[in-house]
Order: structure tokens, then sequence, then C-alpha cells
């Protein structure tokens, strides 16, 4: 027993330390086997926090997360060994959940080493001793975990040693602990170093702080922000402003009940003073998916036939297009003769060979004409053009159904929101302002050091065309803006061509 994770020797937690270095926990974590992801993600959806409480499915989340964890995928461990501590869609066996942890652990995990932490403090499991709880508290921490600097570093903010052992006076560490949580996008270090930071001297960065904390979806920041806009919290704080104040409200209630929610793009809905608030029309699913990351995708189903946006002619309707091969077979007739059958015929000169005739060739659309109906010679055609030929195309057919789309798995869980592909590629340095206005998904090339914590699906920004891209060592991540290549997402709020409209944020007019 003496050898198992559990029981490892440890290092005793010592408030006082001097010396503390910040690492980021993506860097530790193994790499993920693609079926055992799937089989984990599925696992995701079936317990959404989208869902009803009783049309989760936790037993089948248990069996696809079991079959992850076979191949050692320590996501699922973490997730599997919950389900047994609270006996949902499994036998309660608090034993089996620490095993899985310690599996976790030989993988090197950090938040594995967290959670036994946890397990020690609440003594699931195991002998609940604070003493081994706060020294793997320790030692997950210095791993990288988020979670456990955090709260190691808010433990260590008091301004006294507390005689119980609960708080510590060691600002310095404290304050590299919550700073280095915050770096890497965790809700619980925002919130915490935002409350002690101290003011009035850091109050701008106090909110700021805050406000990241939001869009890392952590409710107590949304809470925080709403408080300080009432007037409600420190005095000197910003000038109140009850319709911010209803908006962080709003968005608090909404991550109550969806902690996987991330608002990357929060700015687009609820920017911080001086800009002017935008139009809200009230509805907190609005602020929430204006506000969420967006994933940009081929959305055919809901995209019109570019030939249905043509007139006279060249109108087909949509739904229909031209077959592959025209019924009846090929078919060339001349300039002035009537065409032979009806349908879609295309003008073509006949072996062209300037540059100029294969561009002309190369802009011709298809256009209908009836039977007997003689063909119509086009206005920039002369008799230096070359010979033109009629060729038949066919007439419409019902366009075949298009490949089912499968949505991004996030976005089931109502994480993520999926927009039309943007109909022109705009990429752009961290190092220039943004040159369009809306959403930026910015990363680094795969060899660069940070790659595996700054490259995520929520590293997005909204950005009006102008102002500078977020500089990732305003978190803490010592990133430069030029390493940083950003793709633009358009605005994700235009009306779609279908007619359905997207979210829309628009501003007051004055």
């Amino acid at each position: 027993m003496n050898s198992l994770p559990r029981n490892m020797p440890l290092a005793t937690f010592d408030p006082h330390m001097k010396i503390w270095m910040c690492r980021y926990e993506k860097s530790a974590e193994p790499q993920l086997d693609a079926d055992a992801e799937q089989w984990f993600r599925e696992g995701l959806a079936l317990t959404s926090f989208e869902l009803w409480p009783d049309d989760r499915q936790f037993n089948k989340a248990a069996a696809l997360w079991t079959k992850a964890a076979e191949k050692e995928h320590w996501k699922a461990m973490l997730n599997l060994a919950s389900l047994y501590v609270d006996g949902k869609g499994v036998t309660r066996d608090t034993e089996r959940a620490v095993q899985l942890v310690e599996e976790a652990m030989r993988k090197g995990v950090p938040k594995a080493f967290d959670l036994m932490g946890t397990y020690h403090i609440n003594g699931t499991g195991v002998k609940q001793d604070a003493t081994r709880a706060y020294a793997f508290w320790t030692l997950a921490a210095e791993m990288g975990n988020a979670d456990a600097q955090a709260h190691l570093g808010a433990k260590l903010m008091a301004a006294y040693d507390d005689t119980k052992g609960t708080v510590w006076s060691n600002s310095v560490i404290g304050r590299k602990m919550l700073e280095c949580s915050y770096a890497q996008e965790n809700g619980n270090g925002a919130s915490e170093l935002g409350l002690r930071i101290a003011l009035p001297e850091e109050l701008e960065r106090s909110l700021k702080v805050y406000h990241d904390g939001v869009k890392f979806g952590n409710e107590m920041s949304a809470i925080h922000m709403a408080v300080e806009f009432r007037g409600g919290l420190e005095p000197g704080g910003p000038r109140p402003d009850p319709d911010r104040a209803e908006r962080y409200s709003a968005i608090a209630d909404m991550l109550r009940l969806n902690p996987d929610l991330r608002l990357p793009n929060l700015d687009k809905v609820l920017p911080l003073p001086p800009a002017i608030l935008p139009y809200w029309d009230g509805e907190k699913e609005t602020l929430i998916n204006g506000a969420k990351p967006v994933k940009a995708t081929s959305l055919a189903d809901i995209k019109p036939s570019p030939a249905s946006l043509r007139q006279g002619r060249a109108h087909i309707p949509d739904g229909l297009v031209l077959p592959d091969e025209p019924q009846g077979g090929h078919l060339i007739q001349h300039l002035h003769t009537d065409a032979t059958i009806s349908g879609f015929w295309l003008a073509q000169l006949a072996k062209p060979y300037t540059p100029k005739q294969v561009a002309w060739n190369a802009a011709q659309v298809p256009m209908y004409y009836a039977q007997g109906e003689s063909f119509t010679p086009p206005e920039d055609i002369t008799k230096e053009s070359g010979i033109l030929r009629f060729h038949y195309l066919g007439t419409p057919v019902p366009k075949p159904p298009a490949a089912r789309h499968v949505p991004d798995w996030r976005v089931p869980q109502g994480v993520l929101r999926e927009i039309p592909v943007p109909s022109r590629d705009l990429r752009s340095s961290g190092l220039l302002t943004a040159p369009a206005t809306g959403f930026w998904h910015g990363e680094v090339d795969p060899a660069h050091p940070l790659a595996k914590v700054f490259n995520q699906w929520t590293r997005q920004a909204y950005v009006e065309e102008g102002q500078p891209f977020p500089d990732p060592r305003d978190r803490g991540l010592d990133i430069s803006p030029k390493d940083i290549q950003w793709q633009w997402l358009d605005q994700a709020n235009q009306p779609l061509p279908s007619g359905r409209k997207d979210i829309t944020i628009r501003n007051f007019s004055p």
C-alpha cells in the first residue's frame, strides 16, 4: 500500500516559502488517443449542462468513459472517478475513484494530484488528512495545475497568519500563484486575483481581471462586476452603471446554469468602459450567444446556389442544378441558328488562344433558350473575337442532398456556435491592428514552446477595425504578438442567406 500514489512521500506544505516557479499544466498533459477522445466527447454530450438533469445519461457516459480510460485517456479517468464518488450512472465506489485518480497520477497529470488533495481534505476513499491535502495541492501547483494555484494563492494572500492554520500572510508568493493561474485562463484564479489586487492603485486592472474571469466562465467574477457597477463593492470604484450591472448579473445566472460556458468574445456584447454599450434585447441567451466562441463551417444547407441569385436567362431556381451530363448527350450549335431543344446553353469561343479570349470563356454562365428560339450574340462579341459556339448543358435537376453536416462536439453542449465560412480569408500578425471588425482566432506555430498553452479553441477575441489585437503578455504569457497569426471569422451577426438571423448586437444611435 505504501507504494500507491495516494501514499507517496510528500514535502510538507510551507506557507512561508520564499521561492516558487510558475509552470503551465498544458505543457505536462499527455497526448490523448483519438478514438478515446471521441468516446470522451460523446460522454460529455450525454451529461451536458444544456440538458435537463433528468435527461443526462450518466450510465451511458460511464460506459464510454470506461472504454476511453482503458486507452489511458486521463480526462475520462478523472470524469469517471467523479461519477464513482457521486454514484451517478454507476454504483458509488470511492475506492475505485481513488484508483482511477492514481492511474492519472502515474501518467504525470497535474489535475490528478490536485484531485487527490481534494480527496484527502474530504476523506473521500482515503483517510481524511488536511496536512497531506495541502501537500498534494502544493505539488499540483508546482506541476502547473491552475486550480491548485488559485486555491493556495488565495490562502497566502491574508494580512496575517490565522492561528487555526486556514490562511497565511505570504502575499509575494500568493500573488505569483494567482497570476500564474490567471495566465492559464482559470476562472477561479481570475476571481481571486481580482479580489486581492490592491485598490485603488490597481482598480483598472482589477476590473480587467474580473472581466477576463467572466470570459473564462467564472460566475463569481460576473457577480463581482455586477456589484462593482452598482457602486457597492469598493469606495472609489467605477461610476454606477446599472445597464452594465444588469448584463453582468444576467451572465452570472447563465454561468451558474452551465459552468462549461466560455465567453472569449464578451467584448462584443459587454465591453469595458469607456466603450459604449451595444444594444441588447434583454434576453440572457442573446448575451451568451454573442460572446461564445465560434467555429467557421461550410453550412451548404443554408447557402443558396450562386445560380439562383442570377437574373433573366441565367437564373436557375434554388434547389436545382444542371446535370453532370446533358440529357440526350452533348450538342453544339452555331450563332444565328435556333435552339433545337429547350434548356441551358453555354456560349464559348472556339479555340481561344489569347489571354483575353480565355478570360472571356471563363466568365460565361449558362443561359436558357427555349426550343426554336434564336441564340442572341453577346454584346461584347465582335468579328475579331473568334468563332462562337453554343454548347448544350441540359435542363436543371434537383440538387442532390448534401452530406449531413455533423456539428462540432461542443455545439450540442451549448458552448460553441457554428457560423458560415467567411466570404474572404483575412489574416493578420498580432503586431498589426485589426484590418476588419469581427471575431479573430489566434494561433502560434506548433513548434513554439508555449503552443500547447496558447493554441486553444477558445483563443478568440472580438476586435474592432483599427484596434490592436490582445497581447498575451498582459496575462503573463511570454509570447510576443509578432509570433501570433490571427484569422478573421467574420462578425457573426449578419442575416444568413436563408433569412435565418444570427446573433445581432448593434450600437445605439445617439
